[in-house]
């Protein structure tokens, strides 16, 4: 959970992560991005459909995940890491497990939402012990990785959405304290039934 063990390839794949989730940004997407790399080489990259596709369940992770079982040929992808411009949350967080993907890696944390933050999928030993077959070895995860880089791009989308989004804590852009659990409470959310619809209505 710390990123004592970044190699500058890390930092390079993230910077394509946040060029890709510009990308979605100007494609009418909320700017979300994800790619997968094994040995090196970037074996699958993919941003949010959702609203082009109309289809909620088209998040970058998923995307990605199933690009690089096609490409491997493979349901398990072993010795892959994940990019992922925001944390994965848990519709995402699970299927990384299932994939048996060794790490994770992403910019800006979600303490509402995160697949790791808030639910400690990407985490969970219960996961690995009860069903190694399936789940395989708990992922490294690393945390923050360029988070104020990956910002600006949503500053940039929509700078009201944006400030909005981290009053409410849904999304934070601050390294983390230490390496074990963050203190949730200090970013207790306005809950708003209907935030995610004003919020795409803003953007549009």
């Amino acid at each position: 959970m710390s990123q004592a063990g970044l190699q500058p390839f890390d930092v390079a794949m993230m910077r394509r992560c946040i060029e890709l989730s510009r990308a979605a940004a100007r494609a009418g997407e909320i700017p979300f991005a994800s790619l997968i790399c094994r040995d090196g080489e970037v074996v699958a990259e993919a941003t949010n459909r959702v609203v082009r596709d109309q289809d909620v369940t088209r998040h970058a992770e998923i995307i990605a995940l199933g690009q690089a079982q096609q490409v491997l040929g493979s349901r398990v992808l072993a010795g892959c890491t994940l990019y992922s411009n925001v944390e994965p949350c848990p519709m995402c967080a699970f299927p990384v497990r299932e994939a048996q993907v060794a790490r994770v890696v992403f910019a800006l944390r979600s303490p509402l939402m995160g697949g790791f933050s808030k639910w400690n999928i990407l985490r969970d030993p219960e996961l690995s012990s009860v069903m190694p077959e399936a789940f395989g070895s708990v992922p490294e995860v690393v945390v923050g990785l360029l988070a104020r880089e990956a910002e600006k791009v949503w500053i940039k989308w929509n700078p009201i959405a944006w400030t909005v989004i981290r009053y409410r804590g849904c999304f934070d852009p601050s390294p983390l304290e230490t390496s074990a659990e963050v203190p949730l409470e200090r970013f207790a959310p306005a809950r708003g039934r209907n935030f995610f619809r004003q919020l795409l209505a803003i953007h549009r």
